[in-house]
């Protein structure tokens, strides 16, 4: 979710910049649609991952995967206290040789536990976003088929103002790189 969230943000704040001068002196395109029938709609995507059954079946199977980690993390965590009280009260009793032993079996198992709670931690966003992509890349294909049938000329996303769908004559982006080279020529290289 940060790469997206992240993404949005960046969208967002190309948005608020508004246009620029260059493009501010360009006459407005003699094809252009007329104002009063332009559709333009919006959706909130993280309400559709919370309440769609492909994002709680997601969500669900996240919980699953988290509680099985969980449960062997608690395993480790129970040995480690075991290890430590055992140290704690006979370590006074033991040899120096077998309690820098007992001492060096600990440190090791805590690090191997602090190790597997970071590839857990690891594992379960790469999990949460290769299913979030899914969801998404679903969810994708269904915007696009409702901004069609709907007749809508753009769809955005509520949150970060993201363009999710929008009709082919909404691209000006051959308008723009005419714009800009129109307005900067390149400069020749010796």
């Amino acid at each position: 979710m940060r790469y997206w969230s992240g993404v949005l943000t960046l969208v967002g704040g190309l948005l608020v910049a508004g246009p620029s001068p260059v493009a501010a002196q360009q006459p407005a395109p003699a094809a252009a649609v007329p104002a009063s029938s332009i559709r333009i709609a919006y959706i909130d995507v993280q309400r559709v991952l919370a309440r769609s059954s492909a994002g709680v079946a997601a969500r669900e199977q996240l919980e699953r995967e988290k509680s099985v980690m969980q449960k062997e993390m608690d395993g480790k965590r129970q040995e480690l206290e075991k290890l430590r009280d055992e140290l704690e009260k006979k370590g006074p009793l033991m040899t120096a040789d077998a309690r820098r032993e007992k001492q060096e079996v600990f440190e090791r198992k805590r690090r191997d536990a602090a190790r597997m709670m970071d590839d857990f931690q690891k594992e379960l966003e790469k999990k949460e976003q290769s299913l979030l992509q899914r969801v998404l890349q679903d969810l994708s294909g269904v915007i696009e088929k409702v901004g069609k049938d709907r007749g809508y000329y753009m769809i955005v996303e509520k949150r970060g103002a993201s363009v999710l769908y929008a009709s082919p004559d909404a691209d000006l982006t051959d308008e723009v790189i005419s714009a800009y080279n129109q307005a900067a020529p390149p400069k020749k290289t010796p």
